[in-house]
């Protein structure tokens, strides 16, 4: 598969991830057909344009955090997720087992 494609795979994944759920780079990865391949998410929604319809931020970390700085797209982030309904317990982590989205569940 080429990059792009492997692209297009993970766009359509994180597409998939309705609002008020986040999903990990790992679960994106395998859900996209492209396992072990979690920081390639990561590098995917880091190209996305600006103004991108893709909800790049519904991903996060394994942990339940946001993996970008927290000053600039990290705070973006997480302004879209609380405005989703998305909360953050006090030492900033999301409880994946209630905000997280398995794409088994589809």
């Amino acid at each position: 598969m080429a990059r792009s494609e492997k692209h297009e795979a993970i766009y359509a994944t994180v597409m998939a991830i309705p609002a008020g759920h986040v999903s990990t780079y790992g679960q994106v990865a395998r859900a996209a057909g492209l396992p072990g391949q979690a920081r390639l998410v990561g590098y995917a929604l880091h190209a996305l344009p600006s103004g991108s319809s893709i909800p790049w931020h519904r991903v996060i970390n394994a942990r339940g955090e946001i993996s970008l700085p927290l000053a600039g797209a990290g705070e973006r982030q997480r302004e879209c997720l609380e405005a989703e309904g998305v909360a953050f317990g006090l030492r900033g982590r999301i409880d994946l087992a209630r905000f997280g989205w398995s794409f088994d569940a589809d």
